[in-house]
């Protein structure tokens, strides 16, 4: 079994176009020897947003703390700590953090794309 605390993991800044304000920590990972899910915990500070992207993988996300304007496939929508969300694939979406406190949201990806990437050969 595998155990941490979010603290524990140092955040790595986003630095990608269109990014502004975004850290993330990989939670678990293809490094820990996770066969299907990695979890990252980003956090995005207030006016700060993810890039406006899509991509071929499905994501899972809680939002943990703060709020969110949340775009999904041209609609914006309200998101607060405790909302839930399925991102399908191939849906254009972004985090604007629109409050005044750090957006924090776990999402779970697939092992191959656990830091944006996709592993060699899968």
């Amino acid at each position: 079994m595998l155990k941490r605390r979010i603290e524990e993991v140092d955040p790595v800044a986003i630095e990608l176009p269109g990014t502004q304000g975004v850290s993330m920590r990989l939670m678990v990972g293809r490094k820990d020897g996770a066969p299907n899910f990695s979890m990252r915990h980003y956090t995005v500070a207030p006016g700060g947003n993810t890039p406006r992207h899509q991509h071929d993988y499905e994501h899972e996300v809680i939002i943990t703390g703060g709020q969110a304007r949340v775009e999904y496939d041209g609609e914006f929508h309200p998101c607060h700590a405790g909302d839930i969300l399925m991102i399908n694939p191939n849906r254009m979406h972004q985090f604007v953090n629109d409050g005044k406190e750090d957006l924090t949201f776990i999402c779970l990806v697939p092992v191959s794309f656990d830091c944006g990437k996709p592993t060699p050969g899968s």
